[in-house]
């Protein structure tokens, strides 16, 4: 009997919204339909904006939170169509919402995370029982609340009697390493920086979403002392495990950074931004995942060509490559985990890692909306 569950997620890139609608009744998750969902520039720009304090914050962020969840829906409704399920045979939806604020641990020992989301109004759109709100409950508990994922990547990328490092990169870069028993030996934290300042820079400075391909970071050249103030940044120096966001690597901690470099031309910047990802994602796998023969990318990362010869370059004797060629578009990984974090939570099941997020053990994540 068929188990469907539907996955979405729109990360700390702001790219828009991916979803899944996936089969996970087999010893295997199996995609049924993915679609994407472009977010309106006035949405995108209110979500980077409550990204930071301002004026009347409660009630922006609980329209954008509507506005994001029309979105969500809208999505479901095509996948949907596409595979030709109706909303009554879904067992459940999995929406991450979009994230914020990250402070776990912070101001009060506990701290807060905070996503975006209106799962009763998606629920109600959709007609499909809604799990949302999965970070808290690991956050409660003492932990960092992120990375979700890791657990995620053990059952589709891991390989008995082999260690396997799998990188996500998207607004933010996180890291999984999978030990060769399939059980517990799990380990995964936030890098640092994915896309976040290279994107910001690319809207800044050519009114683009994104550098296509790295095009532009490949025309430019790494400015070494930038990069080295850039890499002062303490975070990269923290012990796993540890998570990060915008809080942190947003467009005020660039310009505070450039301060002593004004003179150095934005296609420099944008050279040196891809190389600090790059650097710091490689100083990872090399503490962390050196008994490894891989690298799968993941997320919108694994589409800059640029950034992905400057991971190859800094890790020669692995092989880098994208998720795609291990069973999985690496633009399904993320919104397919919550598919599979989604099941988790109805069935009761733990998803959380003790490892992973250091939270005082593993716990039931997400809390239920029913139809």
């Amino acid at each position: 009997m068929s188990e469907l569950f539907v996955g979405l997620m729109s990360g700390t890139s702001l790219d828009g919204v991916d979803g899944v609608l996936a089969d996970i009744s087999g010893t295997r998750l199996a995609v049924l339909a993915y679609g994407s969902a472009p977010l309106s520039q006035a949405l995108t720009e209110e979500l980077l904006a409550l990204n930071s304090p301002g004026p009347n914050e409660l009630h922006r962020a609980a329209l954008a939170a509507n506005a994001l969840v029309r979105v969500y829906a809208h999505l479901v409704a095509n996948l949907l169509d596409q595979a030709g399920i109706k909303h009554t045979e879904v067992n459940a939806i999995g929406a991450h919402g979009q994230t914020v604020r990250h402070q776990p641990q912070a101001f009060d020992g506990t701290g807060y995370t905070l996503q975006l989301n209106n799962p009763a109004l998606l629920a109600e759109l959709t007609g499909i029982e809604v799990v949302a709100d999965f970070r808290s409950r690991d956050v409660a508990a003492g932990g960092q609340g992120a990375p979700l994922v890791p657990a995620f990547h053990q059952s589709v990328f891991g390989r008995l009697g082999e260690t396997v490092a799998t990188l996500n990169i998207g607004g933010i870069s996180n890291l999984t390493v999978l030990g060769p028993k399939m059980t517990d030996d799990v380990l995964g934290f936030d890098c640092g920086p994915g896309n976040a300042l290279m994107d910001a820079w690319c809207r800044q400075h050519l009114g683009q979403a994104f550098d296509a391909d790295g095009t532009w970071a490949a025309a430019g050249r790494v400015h070494v002392d930038l990069l080295a103030a850039l890499l002062e940044e303490p975070y990269f120096d923290q012990p796993a495990p540890k998570s990060t966001g915008r809080d942190l690597f947003n467009p005020i901690w660039l310009a505070r950074k450039l301060e002593r470099f004004t003179s150095v031309a934005p296609v420099d910047v944008q050279a040196t931004l891809t190389e600090l990802t790059a650097s710091a994602c490689a100083v990872c796998v090399k503490r962390y995942g050196f008994e490894s023969k891989n690298l799968i990318v993941c997320g919108g990362g694994a589409f800059n060509t640029h950034l992905m010869n400057r991971l190859q370059a800094h890790l020669p004797s692995l092989q880098v490559d994208s998720s795609q060629a291990h069973g999985l578009h690496p633009l399904q990984v993320e919104a397919a985990a919550f598919a599979w974090l989604a099941r988790k939570t109805v069935r009761r099941e733990t998803s959380s890692l003790e490892a992973v997020t250091g939270a005082q053990g593993a716990r039931v994540l997400g809390g239920i909306y029913p139809a």
